[in-house]
């Protein structure tokens, strides 16, 4: 079940191949965006891409867990987590549905 993994090398060789820039212009966009979108989400903004999704940075609260082959509770520390909510869009395409026109993540 586990298919192939998208790389920056894959992403930037399709930005070459579509878009038509140099290898180097293509390798440094790819960079860019990927820079900017860790730049907001680091300073706790939510980075919303049309027809994609939506990554949201969520804080947790302290709780008490539980180590499972053990048994002794462990405290564990408040921390952020990233999850990504995938839009109406993405969803319909992975599921091989027609796209929906209106996008609301």
């Amino acid at each position: 079940m586990a298919g192939k993994t998208v790389t920056r090398a894959d992403l930037t060789e399709a930005v070459y191949q579509r878009v038509g820039l140099s290898r180097t212009e293509s390798a440094a966009l790819v960079e860019t965006v990927l820079s900017e979108i860790c730049t907001c989400l680091a300073s706790g903004e939510t980075v919303k891409l049309s027809s994609f999704g939506s990554f949201v940075v969520r804080d947790k609260g302290k709780r008490v867990g539980r180590n499972p082959k053990t048994g002794v509770e462990v405290a564990i520390e408040p921390r952020r987590v990233m999850v990504f909510k995938p839009s109406n869009v993405l969803k319909a395409r992975i599921n091989g549905s027609p796209a929906e026109a209106e996008e609301d993540t």
